[in-house]
């Protein structure tokens, strides 16, 4: 059983490094093609949210002390950020098939505003994960 908590935790921890370095990635320059990578993120997050959600239930249960409090706001902001990419990325990517030159640069520009958005909620994501067993 051990085995299977291990691939469980490894899938968990690969899609979110994943997710959150495209994530950061991507908001530091607009010029980089961000609709290329958000159905590749978005996957990512799906994959971290039922690992994750399968972590809690073996290791958490319905137990809700102080580390449970900080690992909750950071899966609140996770789902924040996927929300942010499925939202203002997704939706904005969609609106550049025909533009023109102007226009394209102005949605890669609010697509990279939504990855620094992102991007700093996956890294408040991080750190609650980072400091949840320290509380």
């Amino acid at each position: 059983m051990q085995y299977f908590y291990i691939v469980i935790i490894g899938l968990h921890v690969m899609a979110g490094v994943f997710w959150a370095g495209t994530t950061i990635t991507l908001a530091r320059d607009p010029e980089i093609k961000a609709e290329r990578f958000i159905q590749p993120q978005l996957g990512s997050a799906g994959v971290v949210f039922l690992t994750g959600a399968l972590l809690w239930y073996f290791f958490h249960g319905a137990y809700f002390g102080s580390m449970e409090m900080v690992l909750a706001l950071g899966i609140l902001a996770a789902f924040a950020a996927a929300g942010v990419l499925s939202v203002v990325v997704r939706k904005t990517s969609r609106q550049l098939a025909g533009a023109d030159a102007a226009t394209e640069r102005a949605l890669r520009t609010k697509m990279a505003g939504g990855e620094r958005i992102a991007a700093w909620l996956l890294v408040l994501t991080v750190l609650c994960m980072a400091t949840a067993r320290m509380i």
